[in-house]
């Protein structure tokens, strides 16, 4: 469990709940590797934990050297949140966030709802304009469904649904997103583009004389599926001019932080994006192993297979929580393999600084 700190860096309720959630269901979270101090060395000996490493440098090296079995361009920062521990690997390097963008949108539509501009009960009808491929499930139903803001936002962040994430970002603003983190002094992390500007540019990627195509008509193309495609879909991951957004893994585990502190909301609208990202449908990266060890994981994931896979979260458990912000961009390994590598690295992290 989180020690007691300064009131600013107090668990929140929902902090409190995840943890006694976690301890009361799975006797696992007992710290893995670090034996009681009353321990003999026979039981010691017999412990059947992994291996944790015996120091901050070790476990850098190990992170490290995970990242670096991966073909492609990698960043993470995790920070230990009760004793202030840090692993900073590239931390400041410039990355292409995919979805992990999602988590700035969300934090204004909160904040729009408490200054009174947008009601998170009110209802918005999906158009048939407003859908979008990629993930998510608003796009399978017909035209007409009618869900909340609140609803809206939750499978921006659940599913990921990009027909969600353009409408949310319509009513947010992109501008204003940009100067609610501009405000904030992140100097990195910024939206850049709508998901349709993003999938747009995959035909126009293919010809440019689809740079007329409306909405309805790139959702009901899908995407480019030629022989050229999966390269061309492999430098619009690389190229900054087209990202979804960007961050860096320093800056986007500092947005988490200040979610999870109150920082950017009251603490009741903190909570609740707490609990809408632990609510999170994809589980193959952070949580991979440690869901099954005991820690619940708030977070958020950004990707397209194979190209790139990130994912970033607070990871709650006794002795944390513990906040992890990864990236992996311009893939051309396997990618099972990067998604296994970043449900190691949370394991090796978590059983560290149990």
């Amino acid at each position: 469990m989180r020690p007691a700190l300064p009131a600013a860096k107090r668990p929140s309720s929902l902090t409190r709940l995840l943890v006694l959630a976690c301890t009361a269901a799975l006797p696992a979270c007992t710290p893995a590797g670090d034996p009681a101090d009353d321990a003999t060395p026979a039981e010691a000996a017999e412990s059947p934990a992994s291996p944790t490493p015996a120091t901050a440098a070790d476990l850098a090296t190990r992170v490290e050297s995970r990242l670096a079995t991966l073909d492609a361009t990698s960043s993470l920062y995790a920070k230990h949140v009760p004793t202030g521990r840090e692993i900073a690997i590239r931390p400041d390097l410039p990355m292409n966030t995919l979805s992990v963008i999602k988590i700035p949108i969300m934090v204004k539509a909160f904040q729009d709802h408490a200054e009174g501009r947008l009601d998170l009960d009110a209802r918005h009808t999906v158009e048939a304009d407003d859908m979008r491929r990629g993930s998510g499930l608003i796009q399978t139903f017909a035209p007409g469904l009618n869900p909340t803001l609140r609803g809206l936002v939750t499978q921006m962040i659940i599913t990921s649904d990009n027909t969600a994430t353009d409408m949310v970002i319509d009513l947010v603003g992109m501008d204003r997103v940009n100067e609610m983190l501009a405000a904030n002094g992140y100097e990195q992390t910024r939206l850049k583009h709508t998901t349709h500007r993003l999938f747009l540019e995959t035909w126009i990627r293919t010809d440019p004389a689809y740079g007329a195509l409306g909405e309805r008509e790139v959702f009901e193309r899908g995407f480019p599926s030629d022989d050229g495609a999966a390269e061309r879909f492999f430098e619009i991951e690389g190229d900054s001019t087209i990202w979804l957004g960007r961050t860096t893994a320093r800056e986007m585990a500092r947005l988490l932080e200040q979610i999870m502190d109150g920082e950017l909301a009251d603490q009741a609208a903190s909570d609740e994006m707490v609990q809408i990202m632990n609510a999170q449908f994809y589980t193959t990266r952070l949580p991979r192993i440690v869901r099954f060890q005991g820690v619940q994981v708030a977070h958020k994931t950004g990707d397209w297979p194979p190209y790139a896979g990130n994912d970033v979260g607070i990871l709650f458990y006794e002795g944390g929580p513990t906040i992890i912000s990864v990236f992996t961009n311009q893939s051309r390994g396997d990618f099972y393999e990067l998604e296994e590598t970043l449900g190691m690295i949370a394991q090796d992290i978590v059983e560290a600084w149990r």
